[in-house]
C-alpha cells in the first residue's frame, strides 16, 4: 500500500539533481526579483514565475534545467507549465537554500 501511495504523490521520477548540475544543467531560481536580491544561490539565474508563461519560447528545449524557489511549490508549478509546453528535461528543485554554496 505504501509503494502505491507513494507512486501517487511522486510528481518527477527520482533524479540527482546535483548530478545534473555538475553535469551542465541550468539552476533557474523562481521566486521574485526582490526575493532573489535578497539572497540566493550563487550559480543560479532568477526567473519569477509569473514571467515563465511569457517566456517559454525562449527554453531550449534540448537543455536541462532545475528550478527552485524557497519551499519548492512554485518551482512545482514552474515545472508544470514548462512541461506542459515541450520543456521536458526540467526538474522540481525544492527549496534554492540547498544550493546556496
Amino acid at each position: 500500500m505504501f509503494s502505491f501511495l507513494n507512486k501517487l504523490f511522486q510528481s518527477t521520477p527520482q533524479v540527482d539533481l546535483d548530478e545534473l548540475l555538475t553535469n551542465g544543467a541550468e539552476l533557474i531560481d523562481v521566486r521574485t526579483k526582490l526575493e532573489f536580491m535578497e539572497a540566493h544561490a550563487r550559480s543560479s539565474k532568477n526567473l519569477p514565475l509569473d514571467e515563465i508563461p511569457h517566456a517559454v519560447t525562449t527554453w531550449n528545449k534540448e537543455k536541462t534545467y532545475v528550478l527552485v524557489c524557497a519551499s519548492g511549490m512554485r518551482s512545482r508549478t514552474a515545472v508544470s507549465i514548462l512541461k506542459r509546453n515541450g520543456i521536458e528535461r526540467v526538474y522540481n528543485g525544492g527549496s534554492w537554500i540547498k544550493y546556496a554554496k
